[in-house]
């Protein structure tokens, strides 16, 4: 079960590895393509829609028992994320887009399921394992920043960073077992009917992700087109709510709060701290609610995750967590492209405004999660 942790600790940095450079080389990618907000939010719209159509997917074949998912997962992230860098049209980015987020959703159920399993044999790890996640996009984030600070190119960033996270694909086929046969191997029939305590996880996380991923992906703009930053400092946003999350994660794990009031407080600190970077009049300002947002969400997936592990039988977790984060991807999928279109229509502070909204609905409907 060591391995199961190690195996986890790996897939979550992988991924965060590669969202840390995305985040952060997100400018560069859209004037690179020549692709207005409206465009981009189409393009990010495509990445959520390929996840949700390979997680019910990846669901099934992790229950049944294929361990080599996981580093396979790795490996299509590592080759899809690169094409973005190559894309040189809206619709050759919003196309590409939508094969990086079959990967994406492919390894983020494998990596979770990965974790659910550790919980249940008494080996915590989720919040420890999103918080490596988190950490990784800090690592990311920055050296992007750096590259981008020394003139670097999509081509260049997405070359690192890609090639970092095919390595940690060969490090989770060195620790992964021999494939084997599930004792109980789902069945697709079994798994389109989903549990509703599973579906109101899902639906809170769609909420949490819409703020954390509205963020992530969009900080940099903000920072850069409606501050004025400069290409290093605008990266820091990415990096400063991933580092925030992470410390939070981190922190939370040994939190022994009750789950419901764990969710709404964090989601009213994300509701604070969003409103701040929206209105924030100085860089500085935007970055210190940019934290505050990225602290507040950081508990919310690992906590309702590990609820849905809580709830499910062993040989249904890997389904369990399939539905939760396929439902919960549904935030992934609408929120930055919510803010590009809304930004396109109104201006980027109204559109990231809007954000802390959403916080505040995920405050407000927190008492409807399963205990």
């Amino acid at each position: 079960m060591e391995h199961g942790r190690a195996r986890a600790l790996v897939g979550f940095a992988a991924l965060g590895i590669f969202w840390g450079a995305w985040g952060a080389d997100l400018p560069a990618i859209q004037s690179h393509a020549g692709a207005s907000d409206a465009a981009l939010g189409v393009g990010l719209f495509c990445i959520g829609a390929g996840a949700l159509a390979a997680m019910r997917v990846a669901g099934v074949v992790v229950d049944r028992g294929d361990r080599a998912v996981l580093p396979v997962a790795i490996a299509l992230l590592a080759v899809c994320g690169f094409l973005p860098a190559l894309a040189t049209s809206a619709v050759g980015l919003a196309l590409v887009l939508l094969l990086l987020g079959a990967a994406s959703g492919s390894l983020d159920v494998a990596i979770n399921a990965e974790g659910v399993r550790a919980e249940a044999a008494g080996r915590p790890v989720l919040r420890l394992a999103h918080g490596a996640f988190s950490a990784a996009v800090v690592v990311a984030s920055l050296a992007t920043g750096g590259l981008r600070a020394a003139g670097a190119g999509p081509a260049t960033v997405f070359a690192v960073a890609c090639g970092v996270v095919l390595g940690a694909a060969g490090v989770a086929a060195l620790l992964s077992p021999a494939p084997r046969g599930s004792e109980h191997p789902a069945r697709l029939r079994e798994l389109l009917r989903a549990p509703r305590p599973l579906l109101v996880l899902g639906g809170l996380g769609a909420l949490a992700f819409f703020v954390e991923g509205s963020w992530q992906t969009w900080s940099a703009v903000h920072l850069q087109q409606t501050l004025g930053a400069t290409a290093a400092v605008a990266a820091a946003g990415p990096a400063l709510f991933a580092g925030a999350a992470a410390a939070g994660r981190i922190g939370g794990q040994a939190l022994k709060v009750p789950d419901r009031a764990l969710l709404a407080g964090a989601a009213l600190l994300a509701a604070a701290g969003s409103a701040l970077a929206a209105a924030a009049p100085t860089t500085a300002v935007a970055l210190a609610g940019i934290a505050l947002a990225g602290l507040g969400t950081s508990i919310c997936a690992p906590t309702l995750i590990a609820i849905a592990g809580r709830l499910t039988r062993p040989e249904r977790r890997g389904s369990a967590v399939s539905v939760v984060t396929v439902v919960s991807y549904l935030g992934f999928l609408l929120g930055p492209a919510a803010v590009g279109l809304m930004a396109n229509a109104t201006a980027l502070r109204t559109a990231l405004g809007a954000v802390a909204g959403v916080a505040l609905l995920l405050a407000a409907l927190a008492r409807f999660a399963p205990r």
